[in-house]
This record gives C-alpha cells, sequence and structure tokens, in this order.
C-alpha cells in the first residue's frame, strides 16, 4: 500500500545489538518498508531483487550492481560468512543490501561474518524486512528507484528525494568501476593465446577462466581507443560484464564496431553483449525487473541444448533491430529475451549470461573453450 510502512513479523538475530535500530527502505512509488539496521548509512539506487541462494559475497562484489540496491529473495543470507578469494573484484559495488534475515555467526570456514563486512565496506543493510511483499511489488512495478537509510525517518521527504534521483536509462556507470590503467596477465606455462580484455566493470572469475586457458591478458580501461588493441597485436578480444545502460557508452560502441570492422574475433559477455549488439547496429531496451539470478534456462536454438545460467542485467539487445548477417543463437525460456547473438561466418559472438558463474551447474563454462577454438594467433 503507498505510503504504508510494512515490517516483517520474525524473530531475526538482531546484528546491531541487542535493541537493534530501525531503518527505512523507501520506494519511488510511496512504498516504504521498516527493517533492523544491520550496516548503517543512506544511499540512494535502482531497487532489483536476485533470486540466487548462495554467492552473496560474489553478487556484492560484481562490478555491474554499481547503482543498484539489491533484495535478496533467499530467505537467509551469510549462513557460510565471507572469504577473500570470493571476491569478483576489489571492493563491494551494490549501493546498499536488503534481505529477510542476516546470519549473524556463521557457520563452516568463512573468515568472517556477513554483517561486520557490509559495516566494513560502508554498505548500508536492512534486514528482518517483508521481502516477499517487496519481491512481488518489484515483479508488478518493475524496478523502481529507491533508498536504504539508517538515519532518516521523514518518508515523504525521502520519496521526494528519490523521484529526483538518476533513473538507470540514460546513466553511464562504467567509468566508475573500470580499470585505471592497462596491466598484463600471464598463464601458467606458454600462453597460447594474447587476449585484449575490455574491463567494463569485469568479474574476477571472467580473467581466471581464461587464465586457465592458456590466454595472456591485456586488460584495458573502458575508453581504450581500438588503435591501442591493434598496437598491441593480439589475437581476440573480449568484451567483459558492466554497469548501467549500454546506449550512453557510444565511445565505447564507436571502437568494438572498428575491432569488428578490423576482423579480430570477438566474444561479448552481458554488457560486452550489449555494446556489441549496438556496434553492429542493432538497439537496447529495458526490461522490466532484470534477469538478477543463478537460476535463468536459456535455450541455444542451433543444438537445442538448455543451459541453467547466472545473469545480471537490466538492458537486452532488441532482435528486432539486428541487422541483417547478424543473428539470435540463444533466447530465454523465462521470457524470450535474447541470450545471444553471432554474426554470419565470423568468430564474433556474444552471450547476455555469466559463462564465468557456475552457481551450482557448470552449463556455460565450455563458452570460453569454444570461443579460443576459434583464436587464430597472429605471429
Amino acid at each position: 500500500m503507498a505510503n504504508a510502512i510494512a515490517r516483517a513479523s520474525i524473530a531475526a538475530v538482531p546484528s546491531t545489538g541487542p535493541a537493534a535500530q530501525e531503518g527505512l527502505l523507501v520506494l519511488e512509488d510511496g512504498s516504504a518498508y521498516e527493517g533492523a539496521i544491520v550496516s548503517p548509512g543512506t544511499r540512494f539506487g535502482e531497487v532489483v531483487f536476485n533470486t540466487s541462494m548462495t554467492g552473496y559475497q560474489e553478487i556484492l562484489t560484481d562490478p555491474s550492481y554499481r547503482g543498484q540496491i539489491v533484495v535478496m529473495t533467499q530467505p537467509h543470507i551469510g549462513n557460510y560468512g565471507t572469504a577473500a578469494e570470493l571476491g569478483e573484484s576489489r571492493q563491494p559495488w551494490v549501493e546498499a543490501f536488503v534481505a529477510h534475515q542476516f546470519t549473524a555467526r556463521h557457520s563452516g570456514s568463512g573468515e568472517g561474518s556477513l554483517p561486520p563486512y557490509l559495516r566494513e565496506h560502508g554498505i548500508p543493510a536492512l534486514h528482518e524486512i517483508d521481502t516477499r511483499s517487496l519481491v512481488r511489488r518489484l515483479r508488478e512495478r518493475g524496478a523502481m528507484r529507491g533508498v536504504v537509510t539508517s538515519e532518516r525517518s521523514d518518508v515523504a521527504a525521502l520519496v521526494d528525494e528519490v523521484r529526483e534521483s538518476p533513473p538507470m536509462v540514460g546513466r553511464a556507470l562504467v567509468d566508475e568501476v573500470t580499470c585505471a590503467e592497462v596491466y598484463s596477465l600471464l598463464p601458467k606455462g606458454e600462453p597460447r593465446f594474447r587476449l585484449a580484455v575490455y574491463d567494463y566493470g569485469i568479474k574476477t572469475n571472467i580473467l581466471r577462466s581464461l587464465l586457465e586457458r592458456g590466454a595472456a591478458l591485456e586488460v584495458l580501461p573502458a575508453r581504450t581507443p581500438a588503435s591501442v588493441v591493434r598496437d598491441l597485436d593480439v589475437d581476440g578480444v573480449v568484451l567483459s560484464n558492466g554497469p548501467g545502460d549500454p546506449e550512453p557508452l557510444r565511445e565505447m560502441i564507436d571502437a568494438v564496431a572498428e575491432l569488428v570492422a578490423a576482423d579480430y574475433p570477438v566474444l561479448g559477455i552481458c554488457l560486452g553483449h550489449q555494446l556489441l549488439g549496438l556496434a553492429l547496429g542493432g538497439k537496447t531496451t529495458k526490461l522490466k525487473f532484470g534477469h538478477h539470478g543463478g537460476n535463468q534456462p536459456v535455450k541455444d536454438l542451433v543444438t537445442g541444448a538448455v543451459s541453467i545460467t547466472s545473469q545480471n542485467h537490466g538492458f537486452m539487445v532488441d532482435p528486432d533491430s539486428l541487422p541483417a548477417g547478424v543473428h539470435v543463437t540463444q533466447v530465454n525460456l523465462n521470457d524470450g529475451t535474447c541470450e545471444g547473438l553471432a554474426v554470419d561466418g565470423r568468430p564474433v559472438f556474444s552471450v547476455q549470461y555469466h559463462p564465468e558463474a557456475a552457481p551450482g551447474p557448470r552449463d556455460t563454462v565450455p563458452l570460453f573453450a569454444r570461443f579460443l577454438e576459434r583464436v587464430t594467433p597472429r605471429t
């Protein structure tokens, strides 16, 4: 109900002391959800939900979540703690984190519990929230701008501020998460290939997946011109995942178009898939509430095989906008959206999902080998 405050009726273990303070999640439609403060602060962002049952630290550290407040549908989050090797980048990127209940004391081999991790990194977080009600609202009305706060209580004023905050459409966030300069990574043993990898907000496991298959990597800042790639004399190009709306990224789209025209093998992942689609002459549109989770079914239109995939994106390539010579290769079985595309007769293709992620199934991991099989060393 608009302007009403919803509160879950659960006996959660407080993470901020025996009398945990109350905070708010407020959405742009005027609805507000009251919860217990796990980590203090105030952050605005687009509110989305993630259906993964595990992998919360990987979600927190995925740069694709820059600008977003993440709500977990799994009711208990933090059960196995946190560990340095689980991070997908140098820091958490979510604006704020919300769950039905965060676990105060973890079990297993984790180095620490989740609530202190969130506080250490300054990520505002709430629990004891009715996440079922919240997620149903987001499914029905779509992802909305919102705010998580431990410092404010005036719902009407917060709603006004949320409505004045920037929407995700038109928002370019890649510059906030990309690397500052070029760096090199070498595999164990003699490299089989040299690849240029554009860092639009890359996850560590993408780099690891390429290194394990014998590729030497030149990791590039997002705005690196195509001329720099040509000077590096690499054998292929990888376009990484990243946050925000792809359409404002004209400089990056133009660079991808130049590299495709120069006959480089190209693999696009997530945002990289969208940028490739735009570079080839297509268009992108925003999804109602996006795909965020580790259980998205995707069908390969050539083989008929169905894979369970991990995804995190709010935009999609419009299949009807693709020009002749570019075809859709995979579709999402939940909503029929484009999950992959390829250029006819060329080693240029992309996927919307994350092939490096293995949320249980490892169905999509062979994609890296399939790409590298189509890369011919130039030297």
